[in-house]
């Protein structure tokens, strides 16, 4: 079975809500999104891999289309689908809406939020996931001092999710260099997840 969804027009996070929608109802074996935005592109492709589909993506005039292929792995799925047991380890999401800290000295609040950064490791496991929105976003991006902190926190097994429509926004979609692209969609289920909400 293949479903065809056009969500060319809409914002993020809209189409992935219709993307996760149709799977929950239809259960197709095949789906096929229309897209024209880079952010609305990623977001798709991250969330239809996630639901176990390998994803391929054709650049047409003006727009994308996105065709999902189910593994055919039942399996792997009906596993996927099983509740797992959590540990007693405490997930903590910190979500980065600026990349500076405070008000006043915009040099001083840069340097700190870098050190903030860089002192994050001590969390430990805790530690869960960091999301970039708004102004954040531009710490994960080309460039940018915080990049080498970040990744040493992927490596370090933290996850990274980072705005696509913050990054479209200010035009850094194509400069991103750490975490993943992702959605309102994805952000608000991280924050309904985590055990503790830190906000900067």
């Amino acid at each position: 079975m293949t479903t065809e969804l056009n969500c060319r027009g809409l914002a993020c996070p809209a189409p992935v809500i219709q993307v996760r929608n149709i799977l929950e109802k239809e259960k197709p074996s095949t789906i096929t999104v229309l897209v024209d935005t880079e952010g609305a592109r990623e977001s798709v492709s991250l969330y239809l891999t996630n639901q176990d589909f390998q994803v391929t993506v054709e650049n047409l005039a003006g727009y994308f289309r996105l065709t999902g292929t189910g593994r055919g792995d039942d399996e792997v799925r009906a596993e996927a689908e099983q509740p797992t047991c959590r540990t007693n380890t405490k997930k903590t999401l910190i979500m980065v809406t600026t990349d500076r800290m405070g008000h006043g000295d915009d040099t001083l609040g840069a340097g700190l939020l870098l050190n903030f950064l860089k002192t994050l490791k001590e969390m430990g496991p805790e530690l869960w996931r960091l999301v970039f929105v708004n102004n954040g976003v531009k710490l994960a991006v080309e460039g940018a001092e915080a990049v080498p902190v970040l990744k040493d926190l992927t490596e370090s097994g933290v996850s990274i999710l980072v705005c696509s429509t913050c990054l479209n926004h200010f035009k850094l979609l194509e400069k991103k260099q750490v975490g993943e692209t992702t959605n309102m969609l994805d952000i608000v289920t991280s924050m309904q997840v985590a055990d503790s909400v830190i906000n900067i």
